[in-house]
This record gives C-alpha cells, sequence and structure tokens, in this order.
C-alpha cells in the first residue's frame, strides 16, 4: 500500500514496471478515492491543477499515475499492439488499485482513460470501484477523429509539439509514437469496444464537449443503448475535448454531484 502523501511524489510498479504517482486530499481511510487515468498523451503532470481542485471540490482523495510511456513512468516498447487499452485494463490497473489500497473507488478516466476506465468496470466488477467519470470516452473509431489524430501527426512533425510534451514527458517520442502509431493503424479502424459496457453496471457519468475533434456525440450515446446500470451523459457547449480545462467549473460541479449521488447510494461517507 501507498505511502499516501500529497506533498511528495509517488512510485509504485506493476508487473515489473515502475510508475509515477501523485495523491491529492484526505488518505484512502479518510474518504472516498478518485483514481484518474489520462488520456492518450497524458501524465501525471499534465492534469495540472485539476486534482487539487477536484479533492477541495468534493472532498475525496485524488490518485493520478503515469502509464508505461508516460511522464516519469518507464518506456514501453513500440508499436504498442492495437488492444493496448484492453492491456493497461487486463494487466495493470488492478495491480495499482491494490497499491493505492482504497475499498472505495470512483474511475475517473480522460479520452483513452476513460475507454481503459470502462474496460476495468466493464469486465473486473468488484466491490471497491463504486462508479466510474468519463470524461471524452471513446468506444470505437469515427473517420473524423482518426483525421484529427493525423493532424497530431504533422503537428509533432512540423511545429514545437515535442517541446512542448517534453514539459511531461521524459521521452516525449515514446508517448507519443505509441498513441499516434497506434490509432493511425490500419487495423486499428475496426477498433471497438463497446463490448464491455453491457457488464458495466455502477453508475457512469458522461461528459463530452459538444466540439470535440476526437469524437462525436455518438460516443456517449452509446451508454444508454448498452449499459445495464445507470448513465448520466452531458454535452457541453463551447468545449472541444478536454472538458476538464474548457469548461472546469461545470465538470468539477457535475464530478461532486456525482460524488455525493454515488457515497449516498453506497453508504460511503
Amino acid at each position: 500500500m501507498l505511502n499516501w502523501n500529497p506533498e511528495a511524489s509517488l512510485e509504485l510498479s506493476a508487473r515489473g514496471v515502475r510508475l509515477e504517482g501523485r495523491c491529492w486530499g484526505p488518505a484512502p481511510e479518510e474518504a472516498l478515492t478518485l483514481v484518474l487515468l489520462h488520456e492518450g498523451l497524458g501524465s501525471v503532470g499534465l492534469w495540472k491543477a485539476f486534482p487539487q481542485q477536484l479533492a477541495e471540490r468534493s472532498g475525496c482523495g485524488v490518485f493520478a499515475y503515469s502509464r508505461a510511456g508516460y511522464g516519469s513512468s518507464d518506456p514501453v516498447a513500440l508499436p504498442r499492439p492495437l488492444d493496448y487499452m484492453t492491456r493497461e485494463a487486463d494487466e495493470t490497473l488492478g495491480f495499482v488499485l491494490d497499491q493505492v489500497g482504497s475499498s472505495r473507488v470512483i474511475l475517473l478516466g480522460h479520452s483513452d482513460g476513460a475507454s481503459i476506465a470502462s474496460l476495468y468496470a466493464g469486465r473486473h466488477p468488484e466491490a471497491r470501484v463504486l462508479g466510474v467519470v468519463l470524461m471524452a470516452p471513446h468506444f470505437f473509431t469515427e473517420p473524423g477523429g482518426l483525421a484529427s489524430i493525423a493532424e497530431a501527426r504533422t503537428a509533432y512533425q512540423t511545429t514545437d509539439l515535442p517541446q512542448k510534451l517534453a514539459r511531461y514527458h521524459a521521452d516525449p517520442d515514446n508517448a507519443f509514437w505509441g498513441w499516434n502509431q497506434a490509432w493511425l493503424d490500419p487495423g486499428f479502424r475496426s477498433w471497438n469496444i463497446e463490448f464491455c459496457l453491457k457488464d458495466l453496471s455502477v453508475p457512469v457519468l458522461a461528459i463530452q464537449g459538444q466540439d470535440d475533434q476526437y469524437g462525436t456525440s455518438a460516443q456517449v450515446e452509446v451508454l444508454k443503448e448498452h449499459l445495464n446500470g445507470s448513465a448520466e451523459v452531458h454535452l457541453l457547449e463551447d468545449c472541444r475535448h478536454s472538458p476538464h480545462f474548457e469548461q472546469p467549473e461545470r465538470t468539477l460541479n457535475l464530478i461532486a454531484q456525482f460524488v455525493r449521488q454515488v457515497s449516498a447510494v453506497s453508504g460511503a461517507s
């Protein structure tokens, strides 16, 4: 179990891979814990002020980690397998949750992280996971989203994007190409994880920007089609792919309200 210390960077391991982590707010024995799963180019550092704001607004502890290949975690071998999100859910996230040590968890994922959260909660139902928050999730590919990812490749090759990512990743090439090459692989066009939703029975909050460049509203509409449990879906105006940065107050309020609802139903304080 981790030494919960909001003042220090943390280190954990999963299957022999070293991962960086950080925590905010009360420890697991004092409050419910929100576990953050970052986007395809994210890391602990790229959450910026959001985890602290989330801890203050919700009263929960917040834990974030950088997946292998991101932040200062160990790098990964490239190319990534096209089922890398399923592998993260099946092979790594459970070890991370064990080390966090909380018996009351809400998974909060953004983009790729939201897909991983859905896969874990759907494929590995367990008592400690009380709910799931999905920001800009992906359940299948769309032509517009793939076009935006192709534009990101051009930007990485022709602009200062590598230098910007180097602020948050020890190896920006490993982070960028691991994500970009997988999504633009021709075999990835048929990627679809809607299958995990039929067994996702905990409450779900989904938040997506109406102008999301990586996915249409169809990505969250499938929740109501497939879920056996409850789904609360919000499409935010004047918002693209990052609701927590582009509509922070609305996003924080929605998550805090969802946490209160889940806590009331589960009996968690």
